[in-house]
């Protein structure tokens, strides 16, 4: 055989190769409270190096990046996030999505995957350094309740958003990481609501811990996440 039937043979190969390759669920990264999209670039980079294409990796940005005690999970901060997951489900290749969040980011994503009735279509949801039970920070509602953060739609524990949404899934397999040195969700040294981690998600397939602060936990820990989606 010629070396220009060779190539010509190679080359042929190439697109069926290609179109094996590129399909991956589409992923949907929700950044917390005052973050921004960039928060999630070690995971992004990543999931670049590992065959997902841009377009496959949703980043959504929502809500004042100034007033942290401004945000919550009801209005104009869940649009944006809804109208992500909605679009990343229709132009997914394999027809599914998977959802990262990270601190108000996990109760956002939760809050609308919930809303949209979609968690059939969520392959894998990672909650990293949520408030899933709520912030001690935030006090018990109706008490010490002081803004909208930590409103009916807040982090306060069982504010009636969290009780709205407790027990309920959000992906066929769900995985929450944790620390118990997380400044954010262990104020005053108590990471405990109820007699659980407050980041642990109700009948999530696997918890992982970590010796990280509140935003370490999202930065170091992109192979995890990364590898989880696999």
């Amino acid at each position: 055989m010629s070396i220009k039937h060779v190539l010509l043979a190679l080359l042929l190969l190439v697109p069926a190769t290609a179109a094996r390759a590129v399909c991956h669920d589409t992923v949907v990264m929700v950044h917390g409270n005052t973050g921004s999209p960039g928060d999630f670039v070690n995971t992004y980079n990543l999931l670049r190096q590992n065959g997902w294409t841009d377009a496959q990796i949703v980043r959504p940005s929502w809500g004042s990046a100034y007033c942290a005690a401004c945000n919550d999970h009801n209005g104009s901060e869940e649009t944006p996030v809804k109208n992500a997951i909605a679009s990343a489900i229709a132009n997914s290749c394999s027809g599914k999505i998977d959802v990262i969040g990270h601190s108000m980011g996990v109760t956002l994503a939760m809050r609308e995957i919930d809303k949209l009735g979609v968690a059939a279509k969520v392959n894998t949801f990672i909650g990293i350094a949520g408030a899933v039970h709520g912030l001690w920070s935030c006090g018990v509602y109706p008490y010490n309740v002081f803004n909208s953060t930590c409103g009916y739609y807040g982090l306060s524990i069982h504010s009636p958003f969290l009780d709205s949404i407790a027990g309920h899934r959000f992906g066929v397999h769900m995985y929450s990481f944790k620390s118990w040195v997380d400044e954010i969700n262990c104020y005053g040294g108590v990471c405990t609501v109820d007699g659980v981690h407050t980041s642990s998600i109700p009948g999530e397939d696997r918890s992982l811990d970590y010796p990280y602060g509140h935003y370490q936990l999202l930065w170091y820990t992109a192979a995890d996440q990364v590898s989880l989606l696999q």
